[in-house]
């Protein structure tokens, strides 16, 4: 376990796949002592893909490092006595099942409360820890699907799109963290009830907004443009695509300049940010034209050098091998007998903390030192 300033907060986990794990690795890699509880068949992320170094598959170990794991079969009166002698030491209890399941397996602070009144219960859900929606089947798709997310993604005309990775899950992951840490911070124990739903609604923030307000629909743009800021999408040059991002007047007079637009930099039409917007078509066309004059590299040295923001569009590999993970320690390294397993690590650097990470653990290889501890903890 790593040192870190959650040093000393256990958090129980009993989760699977994705929402529940992540979130509790968040606090894992922060120092919280987390014991991941899994059914007897294990975690289904355990096996998801077939991508394996020794027994650490690729998914598994993305989101459940730095982690103690134990079996209990939560159906039986023994995995039931023995959560609640876990719950009594812990400061946490994360899980992302569904409702029902939660309820009927005693994870909520109303069932734990008696063991333990400090507890802070997570439940993260498709829609909620009660309710008319409580049970309905929720994954990240049908979420992205729900909350309109789908139908913002992708070109006018095209099929709707869902983000290329589990946006939903690790959005909800996240806020389930922020909302555990509030509730501890506080000092009080209570249930904390965040669900996908509502964590992809609040991120639509500005274009719900404009909706609530004032009835503005928001509709997909074409080439990724941003909805206020013209120019600001992607672009064909003439070797790939380059992403330009013109923020402000300041940027599009500079960008004018660089260009040799000194006629477009004063151009009523083009001046302000909200007349570009109003004349997105004219602006649009010109710069697309303009764009696939150079290739992409030359672009980004051309304006990049002048503060303008672009950049070429880069693939997960070369992200991972570039300079700016390898600069950020983003890519680490846990050390295993069969290999070496590389992570992207936590993006939240301290001054005093440096980063640890450990494997995660192998399926109940921690059961017997955890339950003989609630075991002599019980006797005292």
């Amino acid at each position: 376990m790593s040192s870190g300033p959650l040093s000393g907060i256990r958090i129980l986990e009993v989760g699977h796949v994705l929402a529940g794990p992540f979130c509790a690795m968040i606090l894992a890699d922060l120092g919280a002592d987390v014991i991941k509880i899994e059914p007897p068949a294990g975690d289904m992320a355990r096996n998801i893909t077939g991508n394996f170094i020794g027994p650490y598959n690729d998914y598994f170990t993305s989101i459940n490092r730095n982690k103690r794991g134990i079996v209990l079969d939560l159906g039986t009166a023994e995995g039931q006595t023995r959560m609640a002698e876990l719950a009594a030491s812990a400061h946490g209890l994360i899980t992302n099942l569904r409702p029902s399941t939660i309820k009927r397996f005693g994870l909520t602070y109303d069932a734990l409360k008696t063991h333990n009144d400090k507890l802070v219960c997570v439940a993260l859900t498709g829609f909620g820890l009660d309710g008319p929606y409580a049970d309905k089947p929720a994954y990240d798709y049908i979420v992205q699907a729900l909350t309109g997310v789908m139908a913002l993604t992708g070109d006018p005309g095209g099929l709707p799109t869902k983000a290329g990775y589990s946006a939903v899950d690790n959005s909800t992951g996240i806020m389930g963290a922020v909302g555990l840490l509030a509730k501890i911070v506080e000092g009080k124990g209570g249930q904390v009830d965040v669900s996908l739903f509502d964590t992809m609604l609040m991120q639509l923030n500005y274009l719900a907004s404009a909706y609530l307000n004032h009835g503005v629909k928001p509709q997909r743009i074409a080439n990724s443009g941003h909805p206020h800021m013209v120019p600001a999408q992607v672009f064909a040059t003439s070797d790939g695509y380059a992403v330009l991002f013109i923020s402000t007047d300041k940027f599009w007079r500079r960008f004018c300049d660089i260009v040799g637009w000194p006629e477009r930099a004063d151009d009523p039409k083009f001046a302000t940010m909200a007349a570009r917007a109003e004349n997105r078509e004219e602006v649009i066309a010109e710069t697309a034209a303009l764009m696939k004059t150079r290739d992409t590299a030359a672009w980004v040295e051309l304006l990049g050098a002048e503060g303008i923001v672009v950049s070429g569009i880069a693939t997960l590999d070369s992200a991972l091998d570039g300079d700016i993970a390898t600069t950020r320690d983003m890519v680490a390294v846990i050390p295993t007998p069969d290999g070496p397993l590389r992570v992207v690590g936590n993006p939240i650097k301290m001054s005093d903390h440096g980063a640890s990470y450990g494997p995660p653990p192998l399926l109940g290889e921690h059961t017997d030192d955890v339950l003989a501890g609630t075991v002599a903890t019980a006797a005292k």
